[in-house]
């Protein structure tokens, strides 16, 4: 193992620590010694700054078989001894020669016993603490993938409800082109024209999480283009997209939901059809996106079907409560869906 690994940890912010603790413990048994508080501020750090040092290493040694805090305890002692023994030859005494006078062994024992009564208590205090930020570490790993498991499970149940989008339209206008090519045939192949280019627009966005405002106001257009060849005069419609809205990111297949809502229970109702106006505008730091139709009155008593159902679960899954679809009514007569989206697209 190499030096920069043994020593792992050892970082300024805890030797300016040691040498304050010195510091402090030199200041509080002062008067219990003949000795100046200078000496036993030198006795203090070389056996607090010795422990320091032998109980990072013992913190940072691959032995399996004496658990960790065993390790670092028996540094602590150690780390005892061997700051006593500099302290002695700081002074220049022989470690030794001490050994040999009662009175030296006696102040040899106590410094030993002191280092290894604070280092102890020290220690505890820091395992007590790397306890709990283990703890808390796990814990973070575990929300982490609680969250990591639950957004897969949104994006799967998004695709799943981006795949629920009506799918009984495509097979609605292939019925149409196929009666309109022994009736009308060029009807037919406008119909089958315009099919081709939703297709194209549609199938790329029901496979992405994100798409933008401008390539989902292209695709309704697709649609409604679709669908103008087969109801004729009794649809009508407009787009107004702000050009500095285009490529404004949004979720796929929404405003697709909104516009064939509106076509289903607000324009085929009613006998004379009616017109669709999908816009987009900025407001109050929100993304507007709207389609609003002159068919059909609002049921304040009517929730929506599958498709509104999808949307409102989508934004509840993708933005919280930072988003919602909204329904007014458009008088003299109609509906308003709006989806209101915060402006950053997050």
């Amino acid at each position: 193992m190499t030096l920069p690994r043994l020593l792992e940890g050892l970082t300024w912010r805890r030797i300016a620590w040691t040498v304050a603790l010195a510091a402090l413990v030199a200041a509080a048994t002062v008067g219990f010694f003949i000795n100046t508080y200078w000496d036993l501020l030198a006795s203090a750090l070389c056996v607090g700054l010795s422990i320091m040092l032998l109980v990072t290493i013992a913190g940072n040694l691959r032995i399996r078989w004496i658990p960790r805090e065993a390790r670092q305890m028996l540094a602590v002692v150690l780390g005892s001894v061997i700051g006593t023994i500099i302290k002695s030859m700081i002074k220049g005494r022989n470690p030794i020669t001490m050994l040999q006078h009662d009175g030296a062994l006696w102040a040899v024992l106590i410094t030993i016993s002191m280092g290894i009564g604070f280092g102890g208590v020290i220690l505890l205090v820091y395992m007590y603490r790397e306890q709990k930020a283990r703890a808390a570490a796990e814990a973070h790993r575990a929300e982490a993938e609680r969250q990591k498991i639950e957004k897969q499970m949104v994006v799967a149940q998004l695709k799943t409800m981006q795949a629920q989008v009506e799918p009984h339209f495509l097979f609605n206008t292939l019925a149409t082109v196929q009666h309109l090519v022994d009736v009308d045939p060029p009807r037919a192949s406008q119909m089958l024209g315009s099919l081709i280019a939703y297709l194209r627009a549609a199938l790329p966005q029901m496979r992405e999480a994100s798409t933008s405002i401008g390539r989902e106001f292209a695709l309704a257009r697709a649609y409604l283009e679709v669908l103008q060849v087969r109801m004729g005069p009794r649809l009508e419609f407009t787009i107004d997209l702000p050009p500095g809205l285009a490529d404004r990111p949004m979720p796929p297949m929404m405003l697709i939901s909104l516009v064939e809502n509106a076509i289903k229970h607000g324009l085929e109702p009613v006998e004379n059809g009616g017109r669709i106006e999908i816009g987009a505008r900025e407001a109050g730091g929100e993304l507007h996106i709207q389609v609003a139709n002159t068919g059909a009155a609002l049921d304040p008593a009517a929730k929506g079907g599958t498709g509104l159902s999808n949307i409102r679960e989508r934004l509840l899954a993708l933005y919280g409560s930072r988003a919602r679809l909204v329904m007014e009514e458009l008088r003299p007569q109609g509906v308003i869906a709006r989806i209101e989206l915060p402006a950053g697209g997050e």
